[in-house]
């Protein structure tokens, strides 16, 4: 259903909280804000609303490993190889089935945007596919999940630093950056003509897959206004093996191959230097938290409010889609830092809700949602509920949850309404099921009970 006014009875935007709010919608976006009215017969109401969350860093296809790799303990490297068998099971098909019902997950969730940082190209021996195949399958899902899509088309090069890809990641690589460059200016022009709606940005897949003369390269050959993101630093082994290589860190290393603009996302950046942070900061980059990935990968706490101290901005994603929930994203960012100070209100609940919303949008390259001249993207919030009666609607970030998401709109559009996609959201489960218990993840070594 699409709409032309909607009518906000509470309208959570940062620190504000405004009342009877509405909002005029043409073209997707915002052209009209009239404050303190009552509703006008034709209007969507609404209840307690916030600007749509922007999920800025996710790996559609890790979602099949979702609750299937807790029996054998192991760490980030051990669940590498089980996400690298599922990867190399992937089809154009089964990637948008799998994209499809993830992604409406997550705009049952709240989100409206992603950014797909998507490195899965080829066939499985390395041999392209005809016509951007498995890229036009996640334009596809997007559209038919409603979400927003930032398809950030990854740059993978190496297995390591030095080393050459593996037969697990053959799909991953086009070989140079300057065939990987020519095939993302292709790749621009297919969407253009057939799905204009996407915004195609681009990523780095880590200092360890692309090596530092061809940081510079990609670097150089991007128009100036594309988004462009990296992994960076989610290893302390990624830390040593560019001192090992290059002596110097992997963010010294992108500093070094003008990478660091305000453009630049960095995905994780945990385990960073007091001059890593300066250097982030100064360049006024989005730095992508990802908590809940974080910790169930054991990956450590990032330094959140050093980063932002430093002049760097923050952004949530849900990465491997173990979690699909901004909310608890934004509660785990905020547990990590009273963890890490043993002090409460690390970010305030209007800071939280600008980095799920505003920032994840802009490190997207999306102006801010719900804001004039910015997406028509809201979502409602349930503010009653058992987990949410009686916050104050500015901490209901800090108390709610996915489950009590009733409406997102995307671009003027219901993508969601829990009342009347109940057998919508059934059909989703039911293909992440079957998809989970597919041979692809019988491959990885994962069974319902164990891991083998």
């Amino acid at each position: 259903m699409s709409v032309e006014w909607v009518w906000i009875e509470t309208l959570v935007r940062g620190d504000e909280v405004l009342r009877a709010v509405r909002l005029g919608c043409e073209s997707g976006e915002v052209v009209e804000e009239q404050l303190g009215v009552p509703a006008a017969e034709g209007d969507l109401v609404l209840g307690t609303v916030f600007p749509a969350f922007g999920n800025a860093h996710s790996h559609v296809f890790h979602r099949l490993l979702r609750g299937r790799t807790h029996a054998d303990g192991g760490n980030f490297w051990s669940w590498r190889d089980k996400m690298y068998a599922i990867a190399g099971q992937l089809t154009p098909d089964s990637l948008e089935r799998i994209a499809t019902a993830c992604y409406t997950e997550m705009v049952a969730s709240g989100w409206g945007a992603v950014g797909e940082f998507h490195y899965v190209h080829h066939q499985p021996d390395g041999t392209p596919y005809p016509d951007h195949d498995m890229e036009l399958a996640l334009a596809r899902a997007a559209e038919t999940a409603g979400i927003r899509l930032t398809l950030l088309d990854t740059c993978y090069l190496a297995g390591s630093i030095g080393t050459g890809l593996s037969a697990q990641q053959r799909r991953f690589g086009d070989g140079r950056a300057a065939q990987w460059i020519a095939r993302w200016f292709s790749l621009r022009e297919r969407l253009r003509a057939d799905h204009p709606q996407v915004v195609l940005g681009a990523a780095l897949h880590s200092v360890r897959a692309v090596p530092a003369a061809e940081i510079a390269e990609v670097t150089r050959a991007l128009p100036d206004d594309v988004p462009l993101h990296v992994h960076l630093s989610e290893q302390v082994a990624e830390n040593e093996q560019s001192l090992a290589a290059y002596g110097r860190t992997p963010t010294e290393l992108l500093a070094d191959a003008g990478a660091l603009t305000r453009r630049l996302s960095v995905v994780h950046a945990t385990h960073l230097s007091e001059h890593d942070i300066a250097l982030l900061g100064a360049a006024g980059v989005h730095a992508v938290f990802c908590p809940t990935t974080e910790a169930d990968l054991g990956d450590g706490i990032g330094p959140g409010i050093e980063l932002t101290a430093a002049g760097a901005l923050l952004a949530i994603g849900s990465d491997q889609n173990a979690v699909v929930d901004p909310f608890l994203e934004l509660r785990g960012l905020e547990a990590g830092e009273r963890l890490r100070s043993q002090a409460r209100g690390r970010f305030s609940p209007g800071e939280l809700t600008e980095i799920g919303t505003t920032a994840g949008y802009a490190s997207l390259g999306l102006a801010p949602p719900a804001t004039l001249g910015g997406p028509f993207d809201l979502v409602e919030v349930d503010a009653a509920s058992v987990r949410t009666a009686g916050s104050h609607p500015a901490q209901l970030v800090l108390t709610g949850t996915s489950s009590d998401v009733l409406r997102t709109v995307v671009a003027g559009r219901v993508v969601y309404d829990r009342e009347n996609d109940v057998a919508r959201m059934a059909q989703a489960a039911a293909e992440l099921a079957v998809l989970s218990a597919a041979p692809s993840s019988r491959a990885a070594g994962i069974s319902a009970g164990r891991s083998k």
